[in-house]
């Protein structure tokens, strides 16, 4: 289904900006909370999985809206056919419309086959779970051994993008219920550096490498892979050991086998799995490894409980509809240059470089899926670190600068480590934050601190001054569980989607990152000639820095 629509012209889009005109900008949250005692249950909602131990409270009530602004935020999202573009999503239409392709990361993860999406190879889902399992059960049991007879102690992942940023978020975000006696790597940076501390900490005997490509040509990816295989080789000099030690994640059966990988040891995916949501399917390989196939399921079914929260709530309580109407309004009305997520919870300090790429790379297009030139912006400009660390990083910027940053604050209730105070400690800093963002501090509160000699002094008060009204959304998980996880991933996939739907850009291609690696393709040979008089045919800029890393580099 493809919308014609530019965002601009649709009519709640003028009624927001004439709400932004009249209040929204003069917002205060501090009169809004004593006018409305229930603002917190109005503008709160509670997510809990029917058979997963999934839970999420998301509370919104800090933001710069009332009734009015919601109501309308909500009609842009009906005018933009946001449930029409869910429905056909999941039914399996060619919602990426152009390369093609469906877009079907639900059906990865529907293991009770609820929404029945029609497109090839979804069938063919749960039999590839199986054989994951097969194999990551292998692994972990031990029954899969090296060519010596050694057991695997070590798995390295190579991939980049998607291939890499998902299953690393994810063993780093669930590490408590990770294999304690097999340690996990993932190398994505052509940086031969990357690849190169990888292996330091590995033994060829007890390695298992997973290629994840699904081309089996990425550049990146498989020059990383030759370079594992060399090492490999080495030291167990015979090439039919390959097939102990190396796996594919690819489509590319010919290319896969030319490199030594047993046909066997190969997880198909299919052309409707996009990189960045791919984790949920033979990507997330070393995901079913490191915390079992178990746990692997569970988080599956996380996300998937959390796809029927988005595809049957009404919008007014749509978890994913809130959020993403909620960041257009500060995006497309506030101006808002950039938008934080600040996990209080040292196992997902990925997660903002996971989401990153998930939303940037899905959301940063400048043309409607009808061939557009937009004339808003499009995208969040994406960034965080783990609390507390940020809050003596950049919390400063966030409270007292001159620009409008909405943040994301999630914790977890219970902590996978229970030691003394920290975590109190730490959740009376996740509940303190976004207090101090609302509702700031006075020229009064901050002068009424200071010591009788200090209140004459007017830089210092206007110094300490907080003017609060800015926006946050709490996010309270129960604990990370596998479960859990799955849904809050699942949870911001589905926001991307809908802002997508709303801008009507397509949000599942990535046309974006190609331009640099075909220039890349043409560069590359002047620097193997080595010439440093014959960069090749480039602007005076691109050609000098050529020629005088050629002049200066060494070792060749």
């Amino acid at each position: 289904m493809t919308s014609n629509h530019l965002a601009t012209e649709l009519p709640s889009w003028s009624k927001l900006q004439q709400l932004h005109d009249t209040k929204g900008a003069k917002y205060d949250l501090r009169q809004a909370f004593k006018a409305d005692p229930k603002r917190f249950e109005k503008y709160s909602e509670q997510f809990k999985g029917t058979k997963t131990d999934a839970s999420l409270l998301v509370d919104y009530s800090k933001n710069l809206i009332d009734d009015e602004v919601l109501k309308t935020l909500l009609d842009l999202a009906r005018e933009a056919k946001v449930e029409e573009q869910r429905d056909a999503m999941y039914a399996g239409v060619k919602v990426n419309s152009s390369e093609g392709r469906s877009v079907l990361h639900i059906a990865l993860r529907d293991l009770p086959e609820k929404f029945k999406s029609k497109a090839e190879g979804v069938d063919e889902v749960k039999p590839e779970l199986e054989h994951i399992k097969a194999f990551s059960d292998a692994v972990r049991s031990g029954s899969h051994k090296g060519y010596s007879g050694k057991q695997i102690k070590s798995i390295v992942n190579i991939g980049i993008g998607g291939s890499n940023l998902g299953p690393l978020m994810v063993t780093q975000a669930l590490k408590p219920y990770a294999k304690k006696d097999l340690e996990a790597h993932y190398v994505s940076n052509i940086d031969g550096t990357h690849l190169a501390e990888a292996l330091r900490a590995c033994d060829p005997e007890t390695t298992v490498f997973i290629i994840a490509s699904k081309t089996f040509t990425t550049q990146e990816t498989i020059t990383n892979a030759n370079s594992a295989r060399d090492w490999f080789l080495k030291t167990a000099k015979d090439e039919s050991h390959i097939s102990k030690h190396f796996v594919a994640l690819s489509t590319n059966v010919k290319e896969a086998t030319a490199f030594g990988i047993d046909k066997a040891n190969m997880f198909k995916f299919w052309d409707w799995v996009g990189g960045r949501y791919s984790l949920w399917s033979a990507i997330g390989l070393s995901i079913a490894i490191v915390i079992g196939y178990e746990n692997f399921e569970q988080l599956l079914l996380g996300a998937h409980e959390l796809d029927v929260h988005f595809k049957e709530a009404p919008l007014e309580k749509n978890i994913p509809v809130l959020l993403a109407t909620i960041g257009i309004w500060y995006n497309n009305f506030f101006d808002a240059q950039s938008y934080a997520q600040l996990p209080y919870d040292q196992y997902m300090h990925r997660f903002a470089a996971y989401f990153q790429q998930a939303s940037m790379e899905s959301l940063g297009k400048g043309v409607t899926k009808n061939g557009k030139r937009v004339d808003y912006q499009t995208g969040e400009v994406l960034w965080g670190e783990p609390g507390t660390d940020g809050q003596h990083a950049f919390y400063q910027l966030i409270h007292q600068g001159t620009k409008l940053i909405p943040c994301d604050f999630i914790a977890p209730i219970e902590t996978q480590n229970p030691l003394g105070k920290h975590h109190d400690i730490l959740l009376s800093n996740f509940f303190a934050q976004p207090e101090a963002l609302a509702f700031g501090k006075t020229a009064e509160e901050a002068k009424g601190e200071l010591s009788a000699q200090d209140q004459s002094n007017d830089f210092l008060i206007q110094s300490k001054i907080f003017t609060g009204n800015r926006p946050t959304n709490s996010i309270l998980a129960q604990k990370i569980t596998p479960a859990t996880l799955g849904a809050l991933i699942a949870l911001y996939e589905h926001k991307i989607a809908v802002q997508g739907f709303i801008w009507n850009v397509n949000a599942y291609d990535q046309f974006g990152v190609e331009l640099g690696k075909v220039l890349a393709k043409k560069i590359l040979p002047a620097l193997e000639a080595g010439d440093p008089n014959k960069p090749g045919d480039h602007d005076s800029s691109t050609s000098g820095l050529i020629s005088y890393y050629l002049k200066n580099r060494k070792g060749h």
